[in-house]
């Protein structure tokens, strides 16, 4: 089947044009995107879901979801409004990264759809939902961590399927449906904070920092960024941001001692340049990892967490930004 994105075959290919080109030393990865998505198609249009489909879908995880139109992705949030975490003894709210989510998408050919889903477990329920999810047919892509020194421990596990909209609701349901995950075992959320973050950070200086506009939960201050310099596919759909493919950090505590932590999707030429940036800007690198099984370019994601000034926290987020699209390709043999 044909596919018309970057794979390590069409890196090495556009490798070997380069080299036969006469250019020695450094390929840049925007080098590497130009030659091998030249012959490349455009992906087709991702088709709407339905009202009725959503309905199904709605039904089935006992929530109403939100759809996202400009990326045709359906998604229900799945906080654990259960837990009380603490990071290094001090109290986060639920929605600074303990709050997991389930998305549904079509494929761009219209004939099946696909669903992508990260769930926040502690340690012992994290072998119950592989049992469950393999016996209605879903498939665990990933099980990591995304924090250090958090209380509770807790993992993060990435499940996937393929099939019929309302059918891979109900599957997924019925994964869920003796679990803190579904949402009619879930309490109601807290009360909302005594100050929110509009109160409690500079929300317009943050955004000049990041170049993006967050969004307020609570006591924390969100930024979620998609790769739009770059087409995934995995089975057959589109990843966008709404369905996992995103960069993220939240901030939470006091605009003078915040905490900072997120996720960076990246290329696999990228990750070295990221984790300098980070570093080089005190943000702590916690884990680098796959989040989805035959993605196509192959996208790693890593975790970072910080401490400090919000200001200062939001440009190591924006340096790390700033390293996509700009890694290279040094003395590799072809």
């Amino acid at each position: 089947m044909k596919n018309d994105n970057l794979n390590r075959r069409q890196v090495l290919h556009a490798m070997t044009a380069f080299g036969a080109a006469g250019v020695i030393g450094t390929v840049t990865i925007k080098d590497v995107f130009a030659a091998s998505q030249q012959a490349a198609s455009a992906s087709s249009k991702t088709p709407p879901m339905s009202a009725a489909e959503m309905a199904v879908i709605d039904a089935a995880i006992g929530k109403k979801g939100k759809y996202v139109e400009a990326e045709a992705v359906h998604t229900h949030a799945l906080p654990r409004n259960d837990l009380k975490v603490t990071i290094k003894g001090e109290p986060v709210p639920i929605s600074f990264g303990f709050g997991g989510w389930v998305s549904i998408k079509k494929t761009t050919d219209g004939k099946a759809a696909v669903l992508m889903s990260d769930t926040v477990l502690l340690q012992e329920e994290v072998n119950p939902l592989i049992s469950a999810a393999h016996v209605n047919g879903l498939e665990v892509s990933a099980i990591h961590n995304h924090f250090f020194y958090e209380e509770p421990r807790i993992f993060y596990m990435h499940l996937h399927g393929m099939g019929a909209p309302d059918d891979l609701a109900r599957r997924y349901a019925a994964a869920i449906k003796t679990t803190k995950l579904f949402p009619a075992n879930q309490p109601p959320a807290a009360a909302s904070p005594a100050r929110n973050a509009k109160e409690i950070f500079d929300l317009p200086a943050l955004d000049k920092i990041t170049g993006y506009m967050g969004s307020v939960n609570g006591a924390s201050y969100k930024y979620t960024v998609g790769r739009k310099d770059v087409t995934v596919m995995a089975m057959g759909a589109e990843m966008t941001a709404a369905i996992g493919l995103n960069s993220w950090a939240a901030f939470a505590g006091d605009a003078n001692s915040a905490h900072v932590a997120g996720d960076i999707a990246m290329l696999e030429l990228e990750v070295n340049n990221v984790i300098h940036a980070l570093r080089r800007n005190n943000l702590d690198v916690v884990a680098v990892h796959n989040h989805m099984l035959g993605d196509n370019p192959r996208i790693m994601f890593l975790h970072y967490y910080g401490r400090g000034r919000s200001i200062d926290l939001a440009r190591g987020f924006r340096a790390a930004l700033d390293a996509l699209g700009k890694s290279a390709i040094n003395g590799m043999q072809m």
